[in-house]
């Protein structure tokens, strides 16, 4: 089962062969062996890729649970629903990771020797059960109602320029006033369009120019806004040492959107892991903490 589950997460029986670390023909072999006990053909082979029957379908989807289950019942023989020990997988973005969750989990592997963690980053949200993971970071608006979800803190959604570059092309007044500055975009599902939020009548509006520079991490963002290549938009954590020492300023903050939510968020099951308690129990009073001093409105600050 957990060879063609393999093959289909992979793409391909090779692929799994080297995920798996075994043969390709040990591989071929016992999916083969499998259709024969199950009496049915469950994927469909072409050069390019593998593809599920209908009885494949159901059967996969079966699987992953009984893996699941099979997975769960080692780990309690292990002790580890009576002990803290074992690896937890957690996923975050890539820059809250390294700015805010990593110190949390490098205290939190001091206190448990037995715990081991993969940290998983990505910009992209990660489906806990297809990627195995235990606990996940999520910064946005929550849609999968089957999690259960712990705030941590909000952080605001922010524009900023360089003191050389609004000396340049003066102080925008109002989002429209950057339809034709240089813009530079960190390209995430989140951030993607640039969105403002009218003083007048409290509807938000959309601002998606052509970008001076297209990036793909938080960083190169605010080091180019820093060099003057352009206006960013960006989440303030990204940018608040450089506005603190003042390589950058805020802008535009009158027209900012709510906030966006930090949650903790893991599968709701009976029977959770220590582990998974100790690391939910210790991060999140800490990640708290972290994000005090975010996610407040400018006219509260």
């Amino acid at each position: 089962m957990a060879m063609l589950v393999s093959s289909i997460e992979e793409g391909s029986l090779s692929a799994a062969a080297r995920k798996l670390g075994i043969p390709v023909a040990t591989l071929t072999r016992n999916v083969n062996d499998l259709e024969a006990l199950v009496g049915t053909r469950l994927i469909i082979r072409t050069t390019r890729k593998l593809a599920l029957t209908d009885a494949g379908t159901e059967y996969v989807a079966t699987a992953k649970r009984i893996l699941e289950d099979v997975d769960e019942l080692e780990r309690r023989a292990a002790g580890e629903f009576t002990t803290p020990r074992g690896e937890l997988v957690v996923t975050s973005p890539v820059q809250v990771a390294r700015l805010r969750v990593l110190p949390v989990i490098n205290q939190f592997l001091a206190l448990y020797p037995e715990i081991r963690i993969r940290l998983v980053q990505s910009d992209r949200v990660i489906d806990l059960v297809d990627a195995h993971a235990d606990v996940a970071v999520r910064v946005g608006r929550l849609r999968d109602s089957s999690l259960v979800a712990v705030r941590v803190g909000a952080l605001r959604v922010v524009t900023v320029a360089s003191p050389a570059f609004l000396d340049k092309y003066g102080q925008p007044e109002t989002p429209e006033d950057l339809h034709g500055l240089p813009c530079v975009v960190f390209d995430s599902p989140s951030l993607s369009p640039w969105r403002y939020r009218s003083q007048d009548t409290g509807q938000t509006s959309t601002v998606a120019d052509v970008p001076r520079l297209l990036v793909s991490s938080p960083d190169a963002a605010v080091d180019a806004a820093i060099a003057g290549i352009g206006v960013t938009f960006i989440l303030e954590h990204d940018v608040h040492d450089a506005v603190s020492a003042g390589k950058l300023k805020y802008i535009l903050q009158e027209f900012e959107v709510d906030p966006i939510p930090v949650h903790l968020v893991y599968l709701s099951r009976e029977g959770m892991p220590v582990k998974l308690r100790r690391f939910i129990d210790y991060a999140a009073p800490q990640l708290r903490e972290l994000l005090a001093g975010f996610g407040r409105s400018p006219s509260k600050e």
